[in-house]
Formats: structure tokens, C-alpha cells, sequence
């Protein structure tokens, strides 16, 4: 963390001399928000939130997009995959009139193989179903005032997909690549049930699509309904016996399969829907450090 922050700023004060850190503890149990405080109390650029408990990556970004005052705003890492040095691409291009510049990957070198194409699978996915191009897209972006506002503001849904949300948004963009640098400490919890979850919620936030392939299964059962038909239709014709207790069972097991693959899509969206109408707030604070009094006010609801 201290490492990250010092090659952070040194990167930042470069470009500026009016800047603040904001960093957000996600309810971690390792004693991160004790790094933070000794920070904040060092460096009165520093503002320090730690969430109540774990809320996710989505809603401790939403927290720090709100917490943010500046004229631009980046978002990234603190283990150092996004590379501080591009912070002064990402400012040029945000003066060069762009609200939105988008940091992409242009490759993983320390990533093991299978690690690589689990991530193209689940852009390639995401990106099929979710309507937006996420190819090599990263929480790693600078963002306008402007955007920021629509984005932490005056969108009210709780279920999130930043990455998502920032394409979708619209406004001038533009792409900066980067490679993704080896992992200073610790080790990342993005493992594969945690792409599933984010896959879903980027799913189910951007499109019906998942709703459709409930269409399609009722077709093809139709269609093996019709088959099934048409083969008992033929044998009946031809005096020979009709397709027995194999065929049965098959189909049966089929049709349930279809049945209960629709009703797990449904359930999906009804979870979904069930979490927007409960209004709970996205996230809620417990701490703030900071030795500015001003960044004491914290708006933790989840609304702007």
C-alpha cells in the first residue's frame, strides 16, 4: 500500500499540484485501514473510507467516485497491475477535450495461460451478451467532473458494472494501452467464482439477452417435440413399433433440463430486481481518516 502510494503521488505531482488520494478499504480484516490512517495522518492529500464490512469491488469505486472532488478523476488499483506512469497519457488525452479515457490492456505477460483465456472468455462473453465492448477493458480510467457526476449521481440502479457503465454512458472516449505489471504483494481474490458473479451482474445489468435464450429453448423443445411426433407418426404408418422407454426418458430429461435452465434465468432476473426494490444503501462507511476536516463528510447512502 505505502509503496503504491508513493509511486503514485510522485507520478501525480507531476502533472499537478492540487490532487488528493482517496482510498477506499473494502472491509478488509488485515489491518489495511491502519496503513491508511498512519497516511492520512503523514499526508494531508490523503482521505481514507473504510466500508463497514465488504460491499464489493463496484460499490467501494461508487465510494470513491463520491468521495472524489476534482476536475478529473482517476480510478485504479492499489497493487500496482495499473501502471502509475500512464497517468500523464491519461491527463493529456482528458486535455485534449476526451471525458472518458479508458486504460485497455494490450497484454498480461505474468498471467499463466489459463488465467489469459479465462479473461477472453469472459470478455468475449460479456461483450456478445452485454451490448458494450469490454475486449481488454479495466477499472483503470480517468473520468470528467461531468461523467463523474452522471455516474456516481444520477444513476440509481445498486446492481453495477463500472466498466460497463462508463461505455455505455457515452461522452468523448478514447483508449490508452497498457500491459498489465506483476502484482506487487498479496494475491488477487479474482478467482473463478468471482468472474461468474461479475459475468452475471454485467449480464443481467445490460441486457435481456439471458431472457431470450429462454425463447430459444422453448423452440427447440418444440422442434424435439415435433421430431418425437414425427417418428412416433412414421412408425405408427409403417406398422413397426413405436420409439419406447429409452425415447421417453430422453426426452423427459431433455425437457426438464430446458425447464429448469428457463427457470434459473427468470430467478436471476427476479434476485435482481428483488436487490434494486429493497433500496439498501450500496455501501455504508464506518471510518474516515483524514487530516482535512472538509473530508469528513461522507455521503454513504446510496443515492446522489
Amino acid at each position: 500500500m505505502q509503496k503504491a502510494i508513493a509511486s503514485i503521488e510522485a507520478v501525480v505531482s507531476s502533472c499537478t499540484d492540487t490532487y488528493e488520494l482517496v482510498i477506499i478499504d473494502d472491509g478488509s480484516v488485515d489491518g489495511t485501514f491502519s496503513v491508511i490512517e498512519r497516511l492520512a495522518a503523514a499526508n494531508e492529500r490523503v482521505v481514507g473510507l473504510q466500508l463497514s464490512r465488504n460491499f464489493g469491488k463496484e460499490a467501494a469505486l461508487l465510494a470513491g467516485l463520491r468521495q472524489s472532488a476534482g476536475d478529473l478523476v482517476i480510478t485504479m488499483d492499489a497493487d500496482l497491475q495499473h501502471p502509475p506512469e500512464l497517468i500523464p497519457q491519461l491527463v493529456d488525452r482528458w486535455g485534449a477535450g476526451f471525458k472518458v479515457v479508458n486504460a485497455v490492456k494490450q497484454d498480461r505477460p505474468n498471467d499463466a495461460f489459463l488465467v489469459r483465456v479465462r479473461a477472453r472468455v469472459f470478455n468475449a462473453l460479456l461483450t456478445s451478451l452485454g451490448g458494450v465492448d469490454v475486449h481488454n477493458a479495466s477499472d483503470y480510467k480517468l473520468l470528467d467532473r461531468s461523467v463523474v457526476d452522471v455516474l456516481a449521481r444520477e444513476l440509481p440502479e445498486r446492481v453495477r458494472f463500472y466498466r460497463g457503465l462508463s461505455l455505455w454512458l457515452g461522452f468523448p472516449q478514447t483508449d490508452v494501452p497498457f500491459s498489465v505489471a506483476e502484482r506487487e504483494d498479496g494475491e488477487s481474490k479474482w478467482g473463478m467464482i468471482a468472474l461468474i458473479q461479475l459475468a452475471l451482474t454485467a449480464i443481467l445489468s445490460f441486457t435481456n439477452a439471458p431472457l431470450r435464450i429462454v425463447t430459444s429453448l422453448g423452440v427447440l423443445t418444440m422442434l424435439l417435440g415435433l421430431f418425437v411426433g414425427g417418428d412416433a407418426l412414421w412408425s405408427w404408418f409403417h406398422g413397426t413399433a413405436v420409439s419406447g422407454f429409452a425415447t421417453i426418458i430422453t426426452t423427459m430429461l431433455i425437457l426438464s433440463s430446458f425447464v429448469m435452465i428457463s427457470l434459473g434465468i427468470i430467478g436471476e432476473y427476479i434476485a435482481k430486481i428483488y436487490d434494486e426494490i429493497k433500496q439498501r444503501p450500496i455501501y455504508l462507511v464506518s471510518s474516515v481518516c483524514a487530516r482535512k476536516e472538509e473530508a469528513q463528510t461522507v455521503r454513504a447512502s446510496s443515492r446522489g
